[in-house]
């Protein structure tokens, strides 16, 4: 590492003002920044100086993220040798490159079109690079369906950055999350490669790996089997470790459990929030469980679709989510509240996360207003 911070220090007056290569000062301080903690340091006001910064935050959060984009590649592989009928032949090792190989193009593309566009919005504002991306960019392609095209996913990233993100004013100006606005963006755009049964199970071979599955093959998530039949069962125990059809990211509940403990120890994530997602969304399901409206018992709504994975990645985003503690609980438990009133009440519909949150996302400002104004009346009255 000596040797890396000699070679940038000898480098870096070229890409300072007056240098040949100023034009790219913004790149450069990117890389260098990601790196190396930056020597800056705040000039006026009162300031906690620490370490920890906004880049080795968002590296927290993809080390957090890797027990369930691991395990994705693995079922990715699972979901193919089961409906080819080929389990018994097909080692977990041969499962999990094949995911592997499925998955690395979506990451590919998915950094390649948004670190593009953040480059070059940063060269033409003259601004620092945002280092939010690097956390969307792996964010994004867990979100999608295997079978998700290339060219929708580039399309869905552009989207992103420039209209989630740069027109607000880069990371941390974002009002609701990116990677969940890209999918938004899919799934009222593009609705057939976002849903239905064609979507959740990879088909083709790769390097001769993987086996080939006949196109009439369907494969529907068990949200979507509950929502076109009641009476259906569930494998709660595959849909706890994740061995069902879903997006890449979303199917295992422990490798999930293993990202939120990691987000809980280095104090990037609120476990209010997650907390008050499952105590909401726990309550509502009890309670549609109860009045017979929905077969599904609290903790098979939690292990079931983009639940978990939406409480413990999506929901805690700090940018997005209420600032005040109150407001943490509020918001949180509304986020469970109304995903399960979607899951139930609109069959056409059968996963309501992604929408919860963005609904969220949008009355986090009002929930933490109302919180403090009610702390000024409070107090207010004390005087009196």
């Amino acid at each position: 590492m000596k040797a890396l911070r000699k070679y940038l220090d000898q480098i870096k007056p070229n890409f300072q003002p007056g240098g040949k290569l100023q034009a790219f000062g913004s790149v450069f301080e990117g890389f260098e920044s990601f790196l190396f903690v930056p020597n800056d340091t705040s000039k006026s006001g009162a300031h906690i100086h620490d370490a920890i910064d906004s880049k080795r935050v968002i590296s927290f959060v993809i080390i957090a993220l890797m027990p369930a984009l691991f395990f994705g590649m693995y079922n990715i592989g699972y979901q193919n040798a089961l409906y080819a009928g080929a389990l018994e032949e097909t080692s977990c090792l041969e499962m999990f490159i094949y995911g592997f190989l499925q998955m690395l193009p979506k990451i590919l593309v998915s950094y390649i079109v948004g670190l593009a566009i953040e480059f070059a919005w940063a060269q033409w504002k003259h601004h620092d690079i945002h280092e939010g991306y690097l956390a969307t960019g792996i964010l994004i392609p867990m979100v999608l369906p295997v079978n998700c095209p290339l060219w929708c996913l580039a399309i869905a990233c552009a989207f992103s950055v420039i209209f989630c993100k740069e027109i607000f004013g880069g990371t941390g100006m974002n009002f609701v999350n990116p990677a969940l606005a890209a999918r938004a963006f899919l799934f009222f755009s593009y609705p057939t490669v976002m849903s239905g049964e064609n979507c959740w199970v990879a088909k083709d071979q790769i390097f001769g790996l993987g086996h080939n599955i006949a196109d009439a093959t369907t494969a529907a998530t068990p949200l979507g089997i509950i929502s076109q039949n009641p009476d259906a069962q569930i494998d709660t125990m595959n849909a706890f470790f994740g061995l069902i059809p879903g997006s890449m990211g979303e199917t295992s509940f422990i490798a999930i459990a293993i990202g939120a403990v990691i987000l809980l120890i280095t104090g990037v994530a609120s476990w209010r929030i997650m907390l008050s997602v499952f105590i909401g969304g726990g309550l509502t399901a009890a309670l549609f469980n109860h009045l017979g409206l929905s077969p599904l018992t609290a903790c098979q709504q939690f292990v079931l679709g983009g639940f978990a994975f939406g409480a413990v990645f999506m929901a805690t985003d700090p940018v997005t989510a209420a600032r005040t503690e109150t407001g943490k609980w509020i918001y949180g438990f509304l986020i469970g509240v109304v995903t399960v009133m979607v899951r139930v009440m609109n069959p056409g519909y059968p996963e309501g996360m992604m929408l919860a949150i963005l609904l969220m996302n949008g009355c986090a400002p009002l929930i933490d207003w109302c919180v403090v104004q009610r702390n000024i009346s409070r107090r207010m009255n004390r005087t009196k």
